[in-house]
């Protein structure tokens, strides 16, 4: 993440459809798979400024870690929670210290996502789960995942491969941002056609949050069109396709 950007993520996290709703939707996921838990001990992989940190004090003690160390120092200034700076790839945490392990939208930033999962895996308690949301789709490639330093977009079966290296079972996988997912793969591959004609190179990118704004009535709009997920995805329908990929893994 660019030392400027982590800023913007305080506002964004807080007020953008995509991430108001995601949480929304997080929330729900681990109540019903979770069965309502409560004192349970969470790490949160990849906090930024704290949003879903918050959202999991709600069933328990949460301890965060964030990569990046300017917005580390940033969030530490208000998360009430307590947040250290860390690497996925190098968790300084004992085995089996926590019963969720949670890293939501993270992987994908990190060049060695095998190593990444094993350490989620190994830091969590036999019995324990692991909660993994990714973007979907390598054909949804755009300048939205170059100013994120993504290294890749996932499907259900490399990810679920990377899973399957350890003992456990999948517990529950969906893809989702479903509704959406046609007018942004049009958005995307429509860019993506522009930006080619014009020969446009990759620093002139500008993440989907920028081009869509944070208030308003688009944002309001598109957060009414993504709760329509959240409502199909409590009533337990599972979605063959979408933007993004979610996974709940429980460690045997």
């Amino acid at each position: 993440m660019d030392k400027s950007y982590f800023k913007e993520y305080y506002h964004l996290e807080r007020k953008n459809w995509w991430f108001t709703v995601r949480r929304k939707i997080l929330s729900d996921r681990i109540k019903h798979l979770l069965q309502t838990p409560q004192n349970i001990y969470s790490l949160n992989v990849g906090a930024a400024t704290g949003t879903t940190s918050d959202m999991l004090t709600g069933f328990g003690r949460v301890m965060s870690v964030e990569y990046d160390e300017d917005c580390c120092q940033f969030t530490q200034t208000f998360l009430t929670s307590p947040v250290i700076q860390g690497t996925i790839t190098d968790l300084p945490f004992e085995e089996g210290s926590f019963d969720l392990v949670c890293a939501f939208d993270v992987i994908e930033h990190v060049a060695d996502d095998t190593k990444a999962i094993a350490e989620m895996y190994r830091v969590c308690k036999s019995g324990g789960y692991m909660a993994i949301t990714v973007p979907a789709y390598a054909f949804l490639w755009g300048p939205h995942d170059v100013i994120n330093r993504h290294f890749r977009r996932y499907t259900m079966r490399p990810l679920l491969g990377l899973l399957a290296q350890h003992k456990g079972t999948v517990v529950y996988k969906t893809y989702y941002n479903t509704i959406l997912f046609l007018p942004i793969t049009a958005f995307r591959l429509v860019a993506a056609l522009i930006s080619s004609f014009k020969r446009k190179k990759v620093p002139s990118a500008v993440s989907d949050h920028e081009v869509f704004g944070t208030e308003g009535v688009l944002n309001s709009l598109l957060a009414g069109l993504f709760t329509i997920d959240y409502y199909l995805l409590k009533w337990g329908i599972r979605f063959p396709a979408g933007v993004s990929i979610m996974v709940f893994f429980k460690k045997q």
